[in-house]
């Protein structure tokens, strides 16, 4: 399906080296916000206090927000929680306070506002389990990484594998510099979104280099640069990148605008990773392969020589 057909390709590739300067840029500055400032982790990660509450009627979630806040729980997480009449509120740890003082300190509050709420449960979760998801979202986000190389160096070639994978880590560092430069929050649902975003972004680029290694295999286009096979692979995949991102972005948009809260840096996360995705995927990934040296060669099988027996000899 496609919107439309350009028919004259576009040089991508000739201001390639500009866009991946901007990147490298982007990428370094980055890094030195995420070791500079670091990520504001949510209390998965360094623990605190873990309310569980049942109201009889619908529960407010918002007044509710405004409440804890209003305690001086500024990085409080406050949701539903299985019905409309449970809310589950996650509590950063304070000086001073221990985890009965601090759930004691909350109920009394919400106690205030409506007297007819009830302590269904408190579970203090400790820093040790906030190191434990740490390493296994590293562990995650490693195993996704290495998959992605070993698909893409099977199914095409290992420069196509390499430059996939610099283009990625790009999307992704990136992502947790945003959040580190602005203070974001960064939780598991974050950290959902940045592998989602992961393979997100590696579909696009699987599809730009399938469309790379058909016209190298195609005789049409044998005189071919390899930057004019950039070209034309990237320019006869914009159709369907416009629907494919457009229609994406439009979901992850209307969780962003209507999702409150919960869904708010869920959202954002994904905004930024589908917007680099594309870059990345154009001037990032299919450059890197470039300047890697990819080549017709690479993509074409071996012929196969006959002897004069009839036999094939490779």
């Amino acid at each position: 399906m496609e919107l439309f057909r350009i028919k004259k390709d576009i040089p991508f590739m000739r201001h390639a080296l500009i866009f991946n300067v901007i990147s490298a840029l982007t990428f370094v500055a980055a890094v030195f916000f995420l070791f500079h400032k670091g990520l504001h982790l949510s209390i998965e990660f360094t623990g605190g206090t873990v309310m569980e509450v049942a109201y009889p009627q619908s529960a407010n979630i918002e007044g509710i927000r405004q409440n804890v806040v209003g305690m001086g729980f500024t990085d409080s997480q406050v949701q539903s929680f299985g019905t409309a009449h449970d809310v589950l509120i996650r509590l950063p740890t304070q000086k001073g306070l221990n985890s009965t003082q601090v759930s004691e300190k909350v109920l009394g509050g919400l106690k205030a506002q409506d007297p007819t709420v009830e302590l269904r449960r408190v579970e203090f979760v400790g820093p040790q389990v906030g190191e434990e998801l740490t390493h296994d979202g590293l562990m995650a986000l490693g195993m996704v990484v290495l998959g992605i190389m070993v698909y893409l160096a099977f199914r095409f070639e290992w420069k196509f594998a390499v430059a996939a994978i610099i283009a990625n880590l790009h999307d992704v560092v990136i992502i947790l510099g945003f959040f580190a430069f602005f203070q974001w929050e960064f939780s598991l649902t974050v950290l959902a979104a940045v592998l989602a975003v992961l393979g997100y972004s590696v579909n696009e680029s699987v599809v730009v280099f399938d469309r790379v290694r058909e016209t190298f295999r195609d005789r049409r286009y044998g005189k071919l640069a390899t930057a004019d096979v950039m070209n034309h692979a990237i320019t006869s995949t914009i159709s369907r990148t416009i629907i494919t991102h457009g229609s994406t972005e439009v979901m992850v948009l209307s969780m962003l605008l209507f999702g409150g809260p919960t869904l708010h840096y869920f959202a954002i996360a994904l905004t930024i990773g589908i917007l680099f995705g594309i870059y990345s995927s154009v001037f990032v990934a299919a450059a890197v392969a470039m300047w890697l040296g990819v080549k017709r060669e690479d993509l074409l099988k071996p012929a196969k020589e006959k002897d004069t027996t009839g036999g094939a000899v490779v």
